[in-house]
């Protein structure tokens, strides 16, 4: 494998993406080896934040139909603390150190996310695992991902999903589909490009921020995005 090319990074980790095939809220035995990914992230002397989301747990509004939409979002970021729980207790049982914090006060469970002490437990080489997205209904956890991407400084946001990368149109619809190596949020935005949600896509471009969208098929994949490899779509300004 190649060497780091980012020395902070933010992993967007999707529900799905640790969701058990079986039917299973978390398969476990992929959540080892994405904490052995991040673990040996940090091993190489890369920060790494995690933003959990919760799509194995709650879908927000296309589950909670007919729900008060707050309510519903309000379930989805409890629903990332669970994730963000497991997590955690995963990689601690690996041999890594983390932390999680969360936008709202629960402080039986976790530590109220402050971009000064994430930023320190970050220099310490902790894993920081965020959890509740931004704190607000009717926002992402993509917007959060890329929004605490910006307050910690990091080089780049990665957005492990179930695709491995962006493409002209859905893959898994159309065999002949276009993948890009590297995008503009201007095309993404003007070709009404599947990536990103409207708001996280505006916000990277109006602040800069590059992001990677990859396939979370292999773990480990995490660490080679970190090292630059082409295994994705790189997203920039």
């Amino acid at each position: 494998m190649e060497k780091p090319k980012y020395k902070r990074v933010l992993v967007k980790l999707s529900g799905e993406a640790m969701q058990g095939k079986d039917g299973q809220i978390l398969d476990f035995g992929l959540l080892e080896r994405i904490a052995d990914a991040l673990i040996l992230c940090t091993k190489e002397r890369i920060e790494v934040a995690v933003m959990t989301g919760a799509g194995n747990i709650w879908r927000g509004a296309k589950q909670g139909v007919g729900m008060d939409r707050c309510r519903a979002d309000q379930m989805g970021m409890l629903a990332t603390v669970i994730n963000s729980i497991a997590l955690k207790d995963v990689i601690e049982r690996r041999g890594g150190r983390a932390i999680v914090m969360t936008a709202a006060d629960m402080p039986d469970f976790a530590e109220r996310y402050q971009p000064e002490a994430a930023d320190a437990y970050l220099r310490e080489g902790r894993i920081v695992i965020l959890g509740c997205g931004t704190g607000n209904s009717y926002f992402s956890t993509d917007t959060g991902a890329v929004l605490r991407a910006a307050q910690l400084g990091a080089d780049i946001v990665l957005m492990a999903k179930n695709v491995d990368g962006i493409y002209d149109r859905d893959p898994r619809v159309y065999p002949d589909a276009k993948k890009y190596d590297t995008v503009t949020y201007d095309e993404i935005l003007s070709k009404k490009l599947a990536a990103y949600d409207l708001t996280a896509t505006a916000f990277c471009a109006a602040n800069g921020i590059k992001t990677y969208a990859f396939a979370l098929r292999d773990p480990m994949d995490i660490y080679r995005a970190a090292c630059g490899e082409n295994i994705g779509t790189l997203t920039c300004v």
